[in-house]
């Protein structure tokens, strides 16, 4: 299941500090935002919390998502953390128009939903779809206004 507009490659670390200080050296970076906090979410293993260092690196018109897990349920980016404070490859990100219309499509692929969470702002979820591409797919939805807000451009 591949759709929406790809806008994100997604890395996870150890320290995401080391590697906004690389990207600011190594980029063009246009835009920079931060956040750490917890969020409820639905894993294999049922509802629960996530807290994660996140910063979102805009170059042009991709955004680099950096996850540095704290807490709670992080399994699926604390196990793919490389052994050093190097960056590892994690996933791409999707933008949809439709949450209702495309999450009535998910159970009908064959990759299994490992994570998803969300609100009346934002809904995510996460595809394991290691067997096709060998990395993890994210599809979001969000409004323009809330588009905006995480950088996003309406061109």
């Amino acid at each position: 299941m591949l759709e929406g507009y790809h806008f994100q490659n997604a890395y996870v670390t150890r320290d995401i500090d080391k590697w906004l200080k690389t990207f600011s050296a190594r980029a063009k970076v246009d835009k920079v935002m931060t956040y750490e906090g917890t969020t409820a979410v639905t894993t294999v293993n049922g509802p629960g919390t996530q807290t994660n260092k996140l910063a979102f690196v805009w170059v042009g018109d991709l955004q680099y998502e950096l996850i540095q897990p704290v807490a709670g349920d992080v399994a699926i980016y604390s196990d793919a953390l490389p052994e050093d404070d190097g960056l590892q490859f994690h996933h791409i990100c999707m933008r949809v128009p439709d949450w209702d219309e495309f999450r009535a499509r998910v159970n009908e692929q064959p990759y299994p939903v490992v994570l998803e969470g969300g609100n009346e702002l934002l809904r995510f979820l996460y595809l394991d779809a290691r067997p096709f591409l060998g990395h993890y797919l994210e599809y979001v939805w969000m409004g323009d206004e809330r588009w905006v807000q995480m950088g996003g451009s309406l061109k």
